[in-house]
């Protein structure tokens, strides 16, 4: 088995419809410049409210990826 050596980035998603897709969507946009992603951790997950209601959800979100080789 080879040896790993991993970096990680903190992010925050943000989607209308739910905490998933707020996950999802840190996830996808971290996918389009980072390569080799690995994992994922949830950190945090909040809402911001509007007249007391739910207007955006809020992912915390660490991503690993794998260092490239020289």
């Amino acid at each position: 088995m080879s040896e790993h050596v991993y970096k990680v980035v903190e992010l925050v998603g943000s989607s209308t419809e739910s905490s998933d897709d707020a996950v999802r969507n840190a996830i996808a946009r971290a996918g389009r410049t980072l390569h080799q992603l690995r994992w994922a951790e949830v950190v945090q997950v909040r809402a911001h409210l509007e007249e007391g209601r739910i207007a955006h959800w809020q992912a915390v979100v660490k991503v690993g990826f794998t260092l490239e080789e020289p």
